[in-house]
């Protein structure tokens, strides 16, 4: 029913505006007199529970930061079966992130391009968001991260103030939180990368989120050699972990119409087309730093096979999001079931 919908209704309608409309959904999802019944459908098995960062996942997938920018839908994603949620990206100040149009389907390659720009109500808005979140979970059902940015009004030579002030209303109200130094949609962001700038942006943000797990999250379009000493830098720096990746500057190895793609213009490539090098970038990752580094794997996850996949490539957990768009709401339920199953019988 759903590749028949998202053919003939959702693939036509612009594709912002079919998030809003899904999240709707989801946040009636979330409510008492619907997730019983959501979640009587969606929950994963016993069996795929993960102990990670010092908590218990039930399912190693999980939803990527970007689809659940506010803290608004964590409740609902849960209902359908998601073990984890990272919500953001946050930053201290709120912004309305770009002008849209800024979200675009690259249907043949089942990918999108965003230039979202970190849209979103603040840090402020998303405390209190997650504080009523947390009084309401009387029975921990899911994991919630958060993500934080920087403000695009602050420059780059003041973007640790920033990311403290964040983590710090942040880290108290989340299971986890991570440090987004790797988005192509604020100016001057990626530079953040550069170990000499990331190390002491870090060392902060770690002070500044005290007992709460800490990871950064890295590109895809880094050489092999800097994702190596990012990977050392942070467990240098005691942090609990990393995600690998963000979304790809790159356009290559498209099947898409070229017109198509140089229309949507700048902004990040996310799904299908980036799994090849994000695997890549997992299995750099997970080389260089110890067993006990959590590593979240993200970019181009579909299907069981490929959460599977990234697990065995050394993925503690992992996460998607573009998917979501192209295999509807049962998506992380399918994903759960399937790795329930026997390889063989796959």
């Amino acid at each position: 029913m759903y590749p028949f919908l998202f053919r003939t209704v959702l693939s036509r309608m612009d594709p912002e505006t079919a998030h809003h409309a899904a999240m709707i959904v989801i946040r009636m999802l979330g409510l008492p007199a619907f997730a019983w019944a959501a979640r009587a459908l969606t929950k994963p098995d016993p069996s795929l529970e993960v102990a990670a960062l010092g908590l218990r996942f039930p399912s190693p997938f999980g939803v990527a930061a970007g689809f659940d920018k506010d803290a608004l839908g964590a409740r609902g994603l849960f209902a359908l079966g998601f073990g984890h949620v990272e919500v953001g990206t946050v930053t201290a100040v709120p912004q309305e992130g770009n002008p849209r149009p800024r979200l675009f389907r690259l249907i043949p390659d089942r990918g999108v391009i965003n230039r979202m720009g970190f849209n979103n109500r603040g840090a402020h808005a998303a405390a209190a968001r997650l504080t009523t979140l947390r009084r309401r979970r009387r029975r921990r059902r899911g994991i919630v991260g958060v993500n934080i940015g920087k403000s695009r009004i602050v420059d780059v030579a003041d973007a640790t103030a920033d990311y403290v002030t964040s983590a710090t209303l942040l880290a108290p109200l989340a299971d986890y939180l991570v440090v987004n130094v790797s988005s192509p949609n604020t100016p001057g962001l990626r530079g953040l990368q550069a170990v000499e700038t990331l190390r002491p942006l870090l060392e902060a943000v770690h002070t500044a989120a005290g007992a709460t797990p800490l990871l950064v999250k890295i590109a895809p379009d880094l050489p092999d050699d800097e994702v190596e000493a990012i990977s050392r830098l942070a467990v240098d720096l005691g942090l609990a972990g990393l995600v690998a990746t963000n979304t790809t500057i790159s356009r290559a190895h498209l099947v898409t119409d070229p017109a198509v793609v140089e229309a949507a213009g700048a902004g990040g490539l996310s799904g299908a087309p980036l799994k090849e090098r994000a695997v890549e970038v997992l299995e750099i990752v997970r080389a260089a730093v110890p067993r006990q580094f959590v590593v979240i794997a993200a970019g181009g996850v579909e299907t069981a096979d490929d959460v599977r996949a990234r697990l065995a490539a050394g993925a503690d957990l992992v996460q998607g999001y573009t998917a979501f768009l192209y295999r509807g709401p049962l998506w992380a339920r399918q994903i759960n079931r399937g790795l329930t199953r026997p390889t063989a019988a796959r």
